[in-house]
């Protein structure tokens, strides 16, 4: 009931409709797995939403339409799309990351977006919703003309229940807002080999935000412990290691809390000199990516390729596909093929779609044999929509949205299933249950799809043919049937009309 730090436009939306967790993320770009590695917390390109309500919802398809709806309004974003034709329940890809564990997917909805554009008037409200909004603080760098110039951008916001101590007496609703940006290396250093706050941001850190209790900058040092690879300064003696993504790292940190972490000048812009080549990032153990195969515009079929790096180990995944109404699957094609032999799913949940109402969902649990590459396929077939159905650029192709595929990969280290507080806060978002492995979701790229198109331009062409028989068949008939014809007498010679004015003149009868 205390909005002083917490927003209170998200505070009235969670009571109001008994939202128990609500996750959204607005996303510009693909994250390139291959060549960035996993991401600390990832989203599909477009738009994301799902929420879970509480038990005592009655009406969760009314709630979930008006929750849609208000959130249009706060994020200035398009969510108002969202409603029962790309809205799914999945029963065991999205499970809470707060307290409790419910299992009744019947009060979860997921939806997506995959064409939704992401620019400023996303971000505003984004910063809006933080306490110092974008006057003070980490904030401050968020320069919107910056961020959007880049190769991926993604903001999300989080909202889950959660203990406020260890032995969990009282609980509190956590807001998380998360920001991923990815620059590109000589775009952001104007040609050279370097990197700052300044190059990147156009601005500086001066002053951290006088509401927050912990205000950190983290750069990932672990492979340059000496020095050898990149030169960064100003030089911090603040070390801190934690375990991301299965891999122990080690940060240098910048504390904004303390003084001396300005300087002089009341300034921090960290700046990286790199000596020589950054070298090759580490393949991530879990990779996917998805494609659509085929020719013509009545079948097709959807390949979706996962990739298992790791040498020794195998593990399950958890693939989820929402496909459209209008590409309607052949389920009895569908086949999974793991190093050349058939891969049987140990669960496989589908709902068909019904047309114009729901779409497709289908979920499976897939063994991923030790370096090894699953490719799971299925084919479809192609709807002929409604004229009114298709959207103002038809011949641009229909999106679909992206795969998801979640999997508790091998961990290389052993994983902290304690609470601390000194755990950085981009370590800490999924709760880590066991040692031996982590979490993570992979999204795959989102799908363009061409359908059966009709020619939009023949109702114009047809109209203007049309007018123009009108115009000449009908205009020429009713100028007959209206026109009064009259008998036009030829007028006499000139000669003869001045006899006869002569005439009249002189009292004598005229010539006939």
């Amino acid at each position: 009931s205390h909005y002083r730090l917490f927003p209170k436009s998200l505070g009235q939306v969670l009571s109001k409709f008994s939202v128990r967790e609500l996750h959204i993320s607005f996303t510009q770009g693909f994250w390139r797995t291959m060549q960035w590695g996993q991401p600390f917390i990832p989203s599909p390109p477009g738009a994301e939403l799902w929420v879970w309500f509480h038990d005592t919802v009655s009406d969760v398809d009314g709630n979930w339409k008006e929750l849609t709806n208000v959130l249009s309004g706060i994020f200035c974003a398009s969510l108002n799309f969202i409603d029962l034709t790309n809205t799914v329940q999945p029963s065991a890809s999205f499970k809470p990351l707060g307290l409790g564990n419910a299992t009744d997917h019947r009060f979860l909805r997921y939806a997506t977006l995959p064409r939704e554009i992401v620019c400023t008037e996303n971000l505003t409200p984004w910063k809006k919703l933080l306490p110092c909004g974008s006057k003070a603080g980490l904030a401050v760098l968020l320069k919107s003309e910056k961020l959007f110039h880049s190769s991926f951008h993604s903001q999300a916001v989080h909202i889950r229940p959660v203990c406020q101590d260890e032995r969990c007496t009282s609980k509190a609703w956590e807001l998380r807002q998360t920001l991923n940006v990815v620059f590109d290396l000589y775009t952001s250093g104007q040609g050279k080999k370097e990197w700052s706050l300044f190059k990147m941001f156009s601005r500086t850190l001066t002053e951290a935000c006088p509401l927050a209790s912990s205000s950190k900058v983290y750069v990932d040092i672990t492979d340059n412990p000496e020095g050898e690879l990149f030169e960064l300064s100003p030089a911090t003696p603040l070390l801190s290691q934690a375990v991301v993504l299965g891999d122990r790292r080690t940060y240098s940190v910048f504390d904004l809390s303390r003084a001396e972490t300005f300087g002089q000048l009341r300034s921090l812009n960290l700046l990286l000199r790199w000596k020589g080549d950054s070298g090759d990032m580490l393949r991530p153990l879990l990779h996917a990516e998805r494609y659509v195969a085929g020719f013509g515009l009545q079948t097709g079929e959807i390949h979706t390729v996962i990739y298992n790096n790791h040498p020794y180990r195998a593990f399950p995944v958890l693939l989820m596909d929402s496909v459209p109404w209008y590409l309607q699957l052949y389920i009895h094609t569908l086949t999974v093929t793991s190093k050349s032999r058939d891969n049987k799913p140990s669960y496989i949940q589908y709902q068909p779609a019904k047309d114009r109402h729901r779409p497709h969902l289908l979920e499976m649990l897939i063994q991923l044999p030790p370096h090894s590459m699953t490719e799971v396929t299925v084919q479809f077939e192609r709807a002929l929509l409604k004229w009114t159905e298709y959207t103002p650029d038809p011949n641009h192709g229909f999106y679909v949205g992206s795969s998801v595929v979640s999997a508790l990969v091998p961990s290389m280290v052993a994983m902290s299933t304690n609470f601390t507080q000194d755990q950085p806060l981009f370590s800490s978002f999924v709760p880590v249950k066991e040692e031996s492995s982590y979490f993570v979701r992979v999204y795959t790229e989102p799908l363009l799809v061409n359908l059966p198109t009709p020619d939009f331009s023949m109702p114009y062409n047809v109209i203007c043919l049309t007018c123009t028989v009108v115009a000449v068949g009908y205009g020429s008939f009713y100028n007959l049937l209206t026109r009064t014809f009259q008998v036009d007498e030829p007028s006499p010679p000139l000669s003869k009309r001045l006899a006869n004015l002569i005439r009249r003149m002189r009292g004598v009868p005229l010539l006939a």
